[in-house]
């Protein structure tokens, strides 16, 4: 419903009842307790535009009905290509958001999904912000970084341009390492304009997090981890695919997402890993899985990988093998890659080297291997699905241009337990 509507609902916080117009926002003037503090409202401004915020807000309780909110997704320069995953992500999957354009001038006039390599998706991309406010029908709910640069940081042009779309009467959704909420500038302007700014990757207190317990024993499901062989390499697409393919066949499976994309997506469950320091990574994590586990009672969990084990300016896949206890991993490779991302003295590993690597860090088994077809034509896809079978000994698909079943297979050859519950579950 978009704002003009008098559709309103109330919720209970902190003691308080508090009602929101149609655009989620509090009503002060209709609020039970109109002395509310600035903090309640921010808080009861992101409600029931903001789904999935228990995270950082855990005494929130989110309304029974999942409405998605308009957004646009700031990715100029980058997107289709490594540093705009976060924008690739949000077209082909988004739970939490209406994706209505895509902005980036360079493939300006172009459908987002036709980029991407998946076909028309109906979302455009558009030149720049003032195209985007053009073609919606109302200004959108959140402009979102879709960005996702080495830096993490914005650029000045950049940080101006997030200022003004807080002033046209947009959120922020931000994935950065830069916490915008905790910039005098963003702060006022939020303020100033009664809008929100989440900030996916902000860890919540220190004195919150948590350290390894062991808990994840109790959790007697599977557990597979998508592992790569480089950073921005498929892991999570492959991870969101590979759970659709799971509940679309009656099993049903649970994500943990692990990085700010999947979180924006919409993931119920999870943490930005690369956020938190790391002695509570790993408990984090597994806080994360036990909770899915004890409110889902799911057949399976899939978790979402980060970076890889072998790459040496990331640590987290070493956190989540430890956080997590895979029962299995599924490894993502891009045979057509030469060179690591951003590393262009630094080979890609070969996945048989990855594989003896994982393995021998943790006690896991690698079930089996998901192409990147990037920079790859069909013919040479299928020619290394046959190779990597023959040499490795293991299933291997293209999530993306194969179908998920071949996914879904995978984990169910390796764990037959798998298809002896979906049968229970038919009789």
């Amino acid at each position: 419903m978009r704002a003009g509507t008098r559709d309103q609902r109330s919720f209970v916080h902190g003691g308080k009842i508090v009602v929101l117009a149609s655009n989620g926002r509090a009503d002060p003037s209709e609020t039970a307790c109109p002395a509310m503090t600035t903090e309640d409202l921010a808080i009861t401004y992101m409600t029931l535009r903001d789904a999935t915020i228990t995270e950082h807000h855990p005494d929130y309780l989110a309304p029974p009905q999942k409405l998605r909110a308009s957004a646009v997704v700031y990715c100029e320069g980058n997107f289709g290509g490594i540093d705009g995953k976060t924008a690739n992500g949000l077209v082909r999957h988004s739970e939490k958001y209406e994706i209505l354009s895509v902005i980036d001038s360079e493939k300006a006039g172009l459908d987002a999904g036709v980029v991407l390599g998946d076909g028309a998706t109906g979302i455009p991309v558009l030149r720049d912000l003032a195209d985007a406010l053009a073609h919606a029908p109302a200004t959108p709910d959140y402009f979102i970084v879709g960005i996702a640069p080495a830096t993490g940081l914005l650029s000045a042009h950049e940080r101006a341009l997030v200022l003004h779309a807080m002033e046209l009467g947009m959120s922020i959704v931000n994935g950065l390492h830069e916490f915008l909420g905790d910039d005098p500038e963003f702060l006022a302007m939020s303020v100033a304009r009664n809008v929100t700014i989440l900030d996916v990757r902000k860890p919540r207190a220190t004195k919150d997090l948590r350290i390894f317990s062991g808990r994840i024993a109790e959790v007697t499901c599977p557990r597979i981890a998508v592992l790569g062989t480089d950073c921005a390499i498929g892991k999570r697409t492959t991870a969101t695919i590979l759970t659709r393919a799971l509940n679309a066949r009656g099993i049903k499976a649970v994500f943990v997402g692990t990085g700010q994309t999947g979180l924006i997506q919409g993931a119920r469950y999870g943490v930005a890993l690369d956020a938190i320091p790391s002695q509570f990574c790993s408990g984090e994590l597994e806080a994360s899985i036990v909770e899915a586990f004890e409110t889902e009672a799911p057949d399976v969990i899939i978790v979402e990988g980060q970076g890889a084990l072998s790459h040496p300016a990331y640590s987290t896949s070493s956190l989540i093998l430890r956080g997590s206890h895979p029962h299995g991993v599924v490894l993502q490779h891009a045979p057509g890659r030469a060179h690591r991302c951003d590393y262009e003295l630094m080979p890609m590993p070969t996945p048989a080297t990855e594989i003896n690597l994982i393995q021998a860090f943790a006690d896991t088994t690698v079930i089996g291997l998901a192409i990147n077809h990037e920079h790859m034509t069909d013919t040479e896809v299928t020619a290394a699905i046959f190779r990597y079978e023959r040499e490795l000994g293991i299933p291997a698909t293209d999530p993306l241009s194969r179908s998920p079943e071949r996914l879904a297979d995978m984990v169910c050859a390796a764990f037959p337990q798998l298809k002896e519950t979906l049968t229970a579950g038919v009789r």
